[in-house]
Protein backbone atom coordinates (compact mmCIF):
# COMPACT_ATOMS: atom_id res chain seq x y z
CA UNK A 1 0.00 0.00 0.00
CA UNK A 2 1.33 3.45 -0.85
CA UNK A 3 0.79 6.69 0.97
CA UNK A 4 0.48 10.18 -0.55
CA UNK A 5 -0.15 13.53 1.06
CA UNK A 6 -0.87 16.41 -1.33
CA UNK A 7 1.43 15.77 -4.31
CA UNK A 8 3.87 13.45 -2.54
CA UNK A 9 3.94 9.76 -3.43
CA UNK A 10 3.88 7.10 -0.80
CA UNK A 11 0.47 5.11 -0.75
CA UNK A 12 -1.87 5.94 -3.70
CA UNK A 13 -3.55 8.86 -1.82
CA UNK A 14 -5.11 12.10 -2.99
CA UNK A 15 -7.07 14.98 -1.52
CA UNK A 16 -10.35 14.45 -1.08
CA UNK A 17 -41.88 -9.29 -27.27
CA UNK A 18 -40.87 -9.31 -23.82
CA UNK A 19 -39.02 -12.08 -22.07
CA UNK A 20 -39.75 -12.26 -18.35
CA UNK A 21 -37.14 -13.66 -15.96
CA UNK A 22 -37.93 -15.05 -12.54
CA UNK A 23 -37.59 -12.40 -9.81
CA UNK A 24 -34.60 -12.44 -7.50
CA UNK A 25 -34.74 -11.32 -3.88
CA UNK A 26 -31.33 -12.40 -2.58
CA UNK A 27 -29.77 -9.49 -0.70
CA UNK A 28 -26.00 -9.42 -0.51
CA UNK A 29 -23.21 -7.29 0.94
CA UNK A 30 -21.86 -4.66 -1.44
CA UNK A 31 -18.07 -4.34 -1.50
CA UNK A 32 -16.80 -1.34 -3.46
CA UNK A 33 -13.17 -1.31 -4.58
CA UNK A 34 -11.66 2.02 -5.57
CA UNK A 35 -8.75 1.15 -7.81
CA UNK A 36 -6.68 2.35 -10.77
CA UNK A 37 -4.58 0.81 -13.50
CA UNK A 38 -2.02 3.52 -12.72
CA UNK A 39 -1.54 2.52 -9.06
CA UNK A 40 1.30 0.08 -8.35
CA UNK A 41 -0.27 -0.87 -5.01
CA UNK A 42 -3.57 -1.95 -6.56
CA UNK A 43 -2.94 -5.34 -8.26
CA UNK A 44 -2.93 -7.37 -4.99
CA UNK A 45 -6.25 -5.77 -4.00
CA UNK A 46 -7.58 -6.40 -7.52
CA UNK A 47 -6.66 -10.08 -7.12
CA UNK A 48 -8.40 -10.38 -3.76
CA UNK A 49 -11.42 -8.56 -5.15
CA UNK A 50 -11.60 -11.09 -8.01
CA UNK A 51 -11.89 -13.87 -5.41
CA UNK A 52 -15.03 -12.22 -4.02
CA UNK A 53 -16.82 -12.48 -7.37
CA UNK A 54 -17.67 -16.14 -6.84
CA UNK A 55 -19.28 -15.54 -3.42
CA UNK A 56 -23.10 -15.36 -3.79
CA UNK A 57 -23.34 -13.38 -0.54
CA UNK A 58 -21.20 -10.55 -1.92
CA UNK A 59 -21.73 -8.00 -4.70
CA UNK A 60 -18.21 -6.76 -5.55
CA UNK A 61 -18.14 -3.54 -7.60
CA UNK A 62 -14.88 -2.08 -8.93
CA UNK A 63 -14.87 1.69 -9.38
CA UNK A 64 -11.85 2.92 -11.32
CA UNK A 65 -10.80 6.46 -10.39
CA UNK A 66 -9.11 9.01 -12.64
CA UNK A 67 -6.69 10.83 -10.34
CA UNK A 68 -3.68 8.63 -11.21
CA UNK A 69 -4.11 8.98 -14.98
CA UNK A 70 -1.53 11.80 -15.09
CA UNK A 71 1.38 9.57 -14.04
CA UNK A 72 1.66 7.92 -17.44
CA UNK A 73 -1.23 5.52 -18.04
CA UNK A 74 -4.85 6.66 -18.43
CA UNK A 75 -7.17 4.03 -16.92
CA UNK A 76 -9.66 3.14 -19.67
CA UNK A 77 -12.34 2.33 -17.05
CA UNK A 78 -11.87 5.50 -14.99
CA UNK A 79 -14.76 7.90 -14.46
CA UNK A 80 -14.64 11.23 -12.57
CA UNK A 81 -18.01 10.29 -11.05
CA UNK A 82 -16.34 7.39 -9.24
CA UNK A 83 -13.68 9.74 -7.88
CA UNK A 84 -16.50 11.99 -6.66
CA UNK A 85 -18.17 9.04 -4.95
CA UNK A 86 -14.94 8.18 -3.15
CA UNK A 87 -14.55 11.80 -2.07
CA UNK A 88 -18.09 11.72 -0.67
CA UNK A 89 -17.20 8.66 1.41
CA UNK A 90 -14.10 10.49 2.65
CA UNK A 91 -16.17 13.50 3.71
CA UNK A 92 -18.54 11.21 5.62
CA UNK A 93 -15.51 9.81 7.46
CA UNK A 94 -14.14 13.28 8.21
CA UNK A 95 -11.11 12.77 5.97
CA UNK A 96 -9.55 15.07 3.39
CA UNK A 97 -7.67 12.26 1.69
CA UNK A 98 -8.57 9.62 -0.86
CA UNK A 99 -6.31 6.77 -1.89
CA UNK A 100 -6.10 3.53 -3.80
CA UNK A 101 -6.68 0.78 -3.15
CA UNK A 102 -9.62 1.29 -0.83
CA UNK A 103 -12.57 -0.98 -0.11
CA UNK A 104 -15.93 0.08 1.31
CA UNK A 105 -18.06 -2.68 2.84
CA UNK A 106 -21.80 -2.17 3.10
CA UNK A 107 -21.46 1.57 2.52
CA UNK A 108 -20.11 2.03 6.04
CA UNK A 109 -16.76 0.37 6.71
CA UNK A 110 -13.64 1.70 5.01
CA UNK A 111 -10.56 -0.48 4.55
CA UNK A 112 -7.24 0.93 3.39
CA UNK A 113 -5.12 -1.13 1.04
CA UNK A 114 -5.17 -4.90 0.62
CA UNK A 115 -6.42 -6.41 3.91
CA UNK A 116 -8.41 -9.55 3.01
CA UNK A 117 -8.90 -10.76 6.59
CA UNK A 118 -10.40 -7.44 7.68
CA UNK A 119 -12.69 -7.28 4.64
CA UNK A 120 -13.87 -10.86 5.14
CA UNK A 121 -14.65 -10.16 8.82
CA UNK A 122 -16.65 -7.07 7.87
CA UNK A 123 -18.59 -9.03 5.25
CA UNK A 124 -19.52 -11.63 7.87
CA UNK A 125 -20.63 -8.90 10.26
CA UNK A 126 -22.88 -7.32 7.64
CA UNK A 127 -24.33 -10.71 6.68
CA UNK A 128 -25.20 -11.39 10.33
CA UNK A 129 -26.94 -8.04 10.81
CA UNK A 130 -30.75 -7.98 10.82
CA UNK A 131 -32.31 -6.58 7.65
CA UNK A 132 -35.35 -4.33 7.74
CA UNK A 133 -35.71 -4.09 3.95
CA UNK A 134 -36.64 -6.78 1.45
CA UNK A 135 -35.62 -6.03 -2.15
CA UNK A 136 -36.87 -7.94 -5.20
CA UNK A 137 -35.75 -7.52 -8.82
CA UNK A 138 -37.43 -8.88 -11.93
CA UNK A 139 -36.09 -8.66 -15.47
CA UNK A 140 -38.69 -7.71 -18.09
CA UNK A 141 -37.12 -7.31 -21.51
CA UNK A 142 -34.85 -4.25 -21.43
CA UNK A 143 -36.21 -3.18 -18.07
CA UNK A 144 -35.96 -4.18 -14.43
CA UNK A 145 -38.92 -4.06 -12.07
CA UNK A 146 -37.72 -3.00 -8.62
CA UNK A 147 -39.86 -3.78 -5.59
CA UNK A 148 -38.97 -3.27 -1.95
CA UNK A 149 -40.73 -3.35 1.40
CA UNK A 150 -39.44 -1.86 4.65
CA UNK A 151 -40.48 -2.82 8.16
CA UNK A 152 -40.41 0.88 9.09
CA UNK A 153 -40.31 4.33 7.56
CA UNK A 154 -36.84 5.88 7.33
CA UNK A 155 -35.71 8.94 9.26
CA UNK A 156 -34.51 10.29 5.90
CA UNK A 157 -35.29 8.97 2.40
CA UNK A 158 -32.87 6.40 0.99
CA UNK A 159 -31.43 6.64 -2.50
CA UNK A 160 -32.46 4.01 -5.08
CA UNK A 161 -29.48 3.38 -7.38
CA UNK A 162 -28.97 1.31 -10.52
CA UNK A 163 -25.44 0.07 -11.21
CA UNK A 164 -24.26 -1.64 -14.41
CA UNK A 165 -20.96 -3.46 -14.66
CA UNK A 166 -18.81 -5.43 -17.09
CA UNK A 167 -17.97 -8.86 -15.61
CA UNK A 168 -14.40 -9.12 -16.88
CA UNK A 169 -11.78 -7.53 -19.11
CA UNK A 170 -8.03 -8.07 -19.47
CA UNK A 171 -5.77 -5.06 -19.96
CA UNK A 172 -2.14 -4.93 -21.07
CA UNK A 173 -0.65 -1.93 -19.27
CA UNK A 174 2.12 -0.38 -21.33
CA UNK A 175 3.15 2.67 -19.29
CA UNK A 176 3.10 4.09 -15.80
CA UNK A 177 3.75 2.35 -12.48
CA UNK A 178 2.30 -0.96 -13.69
CA UNK A 179 4.05 -0.97 -17.07
CA UNK A 180 4.51 -4.51 -18.39
CA UNK A 181 1.66 -6.01 -16.33
CA UNK A 182 -1.31 -7.82 -17.80
CA UNK A 183 -4.25 -7.56 -15.41
CA UNK A 184 -7.71 -9.10 -15.61
CA UNK A 185 -10.20 -6.80 -13.93
CA UNK A 186 -13.55 -8.05 -12.63
CA UNK A 187 -16.97 -6.45 -12.09
CA UNK A 188 -15.93 -3.16 -13.68
CA UNK A 189 -18.61 -0.55 -13.00
CA UNK A 190 -19.67 1.25 -16.18
CA UNK A 191 -22.50 3.38 -14.81
CA UNK A 192 -23.97 4.36 -11.44
CA UNK A 193 -27.38 5.99 -11.74
CA UNK A 194 -29.62 7.47 -9.05
CA UNK A 195 -33.23 6.57 -9.80
CA UNK A 196 -34.88 8.48 -6.97
CA UNK A 197 -35.54 8.47 -3.25
CA UNK A 198 -37.76 6.20 -1.15
CA UNK A 199 -39.19 6.98 2.28
CA UNK A 200 -40.05 3.39 3.24
CA UNK A 201 -43.57 4.41 4.29
CA UNK A 202 -45.17 2.52 1.40
CA UNK A 203 -43.79 -0.33 -0.74
CA UNK A 204 -41.40 0.65 -3.54
CA UNK A 205 -42.50 -0.35 -7.04
CA UNK A 206 -40.72 1.13 -10.05
CA UNK A 207 -39.25 0.12 -13.39
CA UNK A 208 -35.84 1.12 -14.70
CA UNK A 209 -34.40 0.73 -18.17
CA UNK A 210 -31.38 -1.58 -18.29
CA UNK A 211 -30.73 -2.57 -21.92
CA UNK A 212 -27.80 -4.69 -23.00
CA UNK A 213 -26.13 -7.79 -21.68
CA UNK A 214 -24.25 -6.30 -18.71
CA UNK A 215 -25.50 -7.39 -15.27
CA UNK A 216 -27.34 -4.88 -13.10
CA UNK A 217 -27.33 -4.17 -9.38
CA UNK A 218 -29.90 -2.18 -7.44
CA UNK A 219 -28.71 -0.56 -4.22
CA UNK A 220 -30.83 1.11 -1.54
CA UNK A 221 -28.51 3.39 0.42
CA UNK A 222 -28.73 6.06 3.07
CA UNK A 223 -27.61 9.51 1.99
CA UNK A 224 -24.01 10.47 2.49
CA UNK A 225 -23.28 7.94 0.97
CA UNK A 226 -23.71 5.80 4.06
CA UNK A 227 -25.23 2.47 5.06
CA UNK A 228 -26.53 0.21 2.30
CA UNK A 229 -29.86 -1.17 3.51
CA UNK A 230 -30.37 -3.68 0.70
CA UNK A 231 -28.76 -4.68 -2.59
CA UNK A 232 -29.47 -7.29 -5.21
CA UNK A 233 -28.03 -8.34 -8.57
CA UNK A 234 -29.82 -9.47 -11.70
CA UNK A 235 -28.32 -10.62 -15.00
Amino acid sequence: MRRIVSATFGLCLAVAGMAVAQPTSRSAVVVELFTSQGCASCPPADDFFADLVSDPDVIPLALHVDYWDYIGWPDKFADPAFTDRQKAYARMAGSRMIYTPQLIVGGLDQVKGNQPAEVEALIRRHLDAARAVTLTLERQGDGIVIRAVSQRAFAEPVRVQLVRFRPEETVVIERGENAGRTVTYRNIVTSWQALGDWTGETPLDLQAQAPGADPAVVILQESGPSAILAAARID
